[in-house]
């Protein structure tokens, strides 16, 4: 039996301890925000984060996760009041939908990570939006962040300082170009 929380729930998954992270969450647990995109962790659909880093979700085992703090789409905040949730709508990002949720987490998690983060971490996000939303997604990640510094500001000290090491958790680089959906 492989035990960790679950969006701030305690849960015990007997399950193959090779069973990737994806499947256990959706199937397991019912929380199918979290995508299944590729299978090969290129698309970033499956995205969730693991102990505040965004981890995709489709090439890690639940074994590898014994004790770990998981945070979903369905976790990341209460009626959709998180500053990514609120930049996606307010800057109508939203297309088809597949790539949101996968999104949303791992902006959340840079953003975590630094709170202002430069033009190459953003381009360092691995997720990919097949109907091309960028300019609109780089547009939500500048709101986001602007939104969520005063947060940040407030954070005490002993918080900001783990808030700082920890980092987008994907050795996967991807561009995030600034073009048009057609090219």
């Amino acid at each position: 039996m492989t035990s960790m929380t679950v969006n701030g729930e305690p849960i015990h998954y007997k399950l193959d301890p090779e069973t990737p992270l994806l499947w256990a969450l959706r199937d397991a647990s019912n929380l199918t925000g979290t995508k299944h995109g590729c299978d090969s962790g290129d698309c970033g659909a499956c995205t969730v984060m693991v102990d505040g880093r965004a981890v995709l979700s489709c090439g890690i085992s639940i074994a590898a996760l014994e004790g770990s703090d998981i945070v979903t789409i369905e976790g990341l905040s209460a009626n959709r009041l998180h500053p990514v949730q609120q930049a996606w709508a307010v800057e109508q990002v939203s297309q088809c939908g597949y790539c949101e949720p996968g999104f949303i987490m791992a902006i959340a998690a840079l953003l975590k990570a630094s709170p202002s983060p430069s033009a190459e971490a953003i381009d360092a996000i691995p997720n990919i939006c097949r109907c091309g939303a960028y300019p609109r997604i780089r547009k939500a990640i500048a709101r986001a962040a602007a939104t969520a510094a005063p947060l940040v500001a407030a954070t005490p000290k002993a918080e900001q300082s783990e808030s700082e090491r920890l980092s987008n958790g994907s050795s996967a680089q991807a561009q995030i170009p600034e073009r048009s959906p057609s090219g």
